[in-house]
């Protein structure tokens, strides 16, 4: 058994707490048959049920016991509906704000291009800077350095013959500078 200590502390924790969504929450109900498990509109109907047939019996009080019961969650899903309504309208109206926002700073952003002349190559550029016609902005590498030595172009190696004759084309047979012979 649970001491009162106990039981009060969770309670007190409990009403401190967001519900959530009472709506689709399933509940213990412990009532006077017993309990009823489900959410707050299945505990309504069972215990609408339950009043109907305490009725039917001829038991007054118990009737008047299963309606109260129901009458308790009709209650609390009542308040939860409400509240879910409010937070509905709540964010429909943010939305309406935030599009009502953006439609104005279209119309101002349109208008601003109807004042420049509607064409936006008549708006006004920014202005470019003159410098060196190479400067392009990028920061100089030892590869893009310019250097006052000229590049010296390589040779191209010589094709080593398998021993047959050579041919006219070959740079040994063109005198040895490497620069081949223009074609006629």
């Amino acid at each position: 058994m649970r001491s009162s200590k106990s039981r009060s502390r969770n309670k007190s924790g409990r009403n401190n707490r967001s519900v959530g969504n009472i709506v689709n929450r399933v509940f213990d109900s412990s009532g006077p048959e017993g309990k009823v498990r489900g959410t707050p509109q299945q505990i309504i109907d069972k215990y609408n049920q339950l009043a109907r047939d305490a009725q039917l019996a001829g038991d007054r009080v118990l009737t008047e016991n299963f309606q109260q019961h129901a009458e308790h969650y009709l209650r609390l899903l009542s308040n939860a509906q409400k509240e879910q309504e409010q937070r509905r309208e709540e964010q429909e109206r943010q939305n309406r704000e935030r599009q009502a926002e953006r439609d104005r700073e279209r119309a101002k952003r349109q208008e601003r291009e109807a004042n420049a002349g509607g064409d936006p190559s008549e708006a006004p550029q920014p202005d470019v800077v003159d410098g060196p016609s190479d400067d392009s902005g990028l920061v100089e590498t030892p590869e893009t350095k310019k250097t006052d030595k000229p590049k010296r172009s390589r040779k191209p190696k010589p094709k080593k013959d398998s021993g047959e004759g050579q041919s006219d084309d070959s740079p040994k047979a063109e005198g040895g500078d490497g620069a081949p012979e223009a074609a006629e």
